[in-house]
């Protein structure tokens, strides 16, 4: 499902190739037949603001958005298990769920990465698409209304999304959850978690690290990922990949 891979490019850290590409990424979105009509029309003023803003406010706008505090990470694991250990066999398994379709990803990202989770979905059959996409819906719900609130474009891509797994959601009452949660992208409680991590680093007298908070629970994370590659069946089929920041 091309409209996936559109998606799964704009919701990546953003790139001058990502900008190049707008007219693709348009054709594409035209070109689907499942998107309801208002959705399609959101989702091409998001790849207007993603493809016509400078590109430095934009990365520096995306780093604000997705690489402060956990409650917009792209990490989907991290909104149902956290840091419990559950989340790592919860790993384990979507990595296997990749292998067994014949997917291997060559890239140094954790497996239920959203962009990365989206890739695999545009390779799968569309019952399968809307069945994964339903298990996630309350995910995606959670995430679009956080990203509305802060006044984030992205919030069209989750929107569209969540149509797309046939669920409705509950706008007032994920409104009302979000707008009482209290927000963990503020230099307070970015301090917060550092200070934190600090603490459990000096009580488990592990190894060296000079990276704190979430930027440095992201950078641990990566680099405990195993490099895989894509199967040459289906290299032709995935969207290159853009995996460096500046």
């Amino acid at each position: 499902m091309q409209l996936l891979k559109v998606m799964a490019r704009v919701l990546e850290y953003p790139t001058e190739d990502l900008q190049a590409a707008k007219d693709a990424l348009v054709a594409a979105v035209l070109e689907d037949s499942r998107l309801p009509r208002q959705n399609k029309e959101q989702l091409l003023t998001g790849i207007d603001r993603v493809c016509d803003t400078d590109l430095l406010d934009l990365q520096e706008a995306y780093v604000s958005t997705f690489d402060k505090g956990r409650a917009t990470s792209l990490l989907l694991f991290e909104h149902v298990h956290g840091e419990s250990r559950d989340r790592g066999q919860a790993m384990v398994d979507l990595m296997e769920q990749y292998r067994a379709n014949g997917l291997e990803i060559d890239a140094k990202e954790l497996p239920d990465y959203l962009p990365l989770f989206l890739e695999y979905l545009s390779t799968r059959p569309w019952d399968e698409i809307q069945n994964w996409l339903e298990d996630i819906h309350h995910i995606l719900g959670l995430l679009g209304e956080r990203l509305y609130q802060r006044e984030s474009i992205y919030h069209v891509i989750m929107d569209a999304l969540l149509v797309l797994s046939g669920r409705k959601a509950d706008r007032q009452e994920l409104a009302r959850i979000v707008a009482s949660e209290e927000r963990d992208d503020t230099p307070e409680a970015l301090d917060k978690v550092w200070e934190e991590e600090m603490v459990k680093f000096v009580d488990d007298q592990g190894s060296s690290c000079n990276t704190g908070g979430v930027v440095g629970q992201r950078r641990r994370e990566l680099e405990q990922t195993q490099t895989i590659h894509l199967s040459d069946q289906l290299m032709t089929d995935v969207t290159h990949r853009q995996t460096g920041r500046a």
